[in-house]
């Protein structure tokens, strides 16, 4: 079983980006949880994914990797703008999963947490 993936962001911006271990099996199932350590009101923040080749090795060597801050990032559905505590999941595959803090206090602190089925 493959062991979870956790990535922290103190105040604003954006974590690295986490490629899938298991991106070409099916079912591509990976569950995602966001703790906020932070007391500040006015925290809010995203998960967001991307389909762009930001890491090499994921598709043919004739497709050219692009910097992640140049990749197209869509919000998950189930957590874009989130203040608290929250969770989700992805059930279609994607070539990576950041957290985006995008409003709160400078010593703030939110970890996503990433656990993918696999073998």
């Amino acid at each position: 079983m493959p062991l979870p993936a956790r990535f922290s962001q103190t105040g604003l911006g954006t974590t690295t980006p986490w490629l899938p271990d298991y991106y070409k099996d099916a079912p591509f199932a990976i569950g995602v949880g966001c703790t906020v350590t932070s007391t500040s009101t006015g925290t809010s923040y995203n998960v967001e994914h991307t389909f762009d080749p930001i890491f090499s090795g994921v598709f043919p060597s004739s497709v050219s990797v692009i910097a992640s801050t140049s990749a197209t990032w869509f919000q998950n559905t189930g957590i874009s703008g989130a203040s608290s505590n929250a969770n989700g999941n992805y059930a279609f595959p994607v070539t990576g999963i950041r957290l985006n803090v995008t409003a709160g206090s400078s010593t703030g602190v939110i970890t996503m947490t990433l656990i993918q089925a696999g073998m």
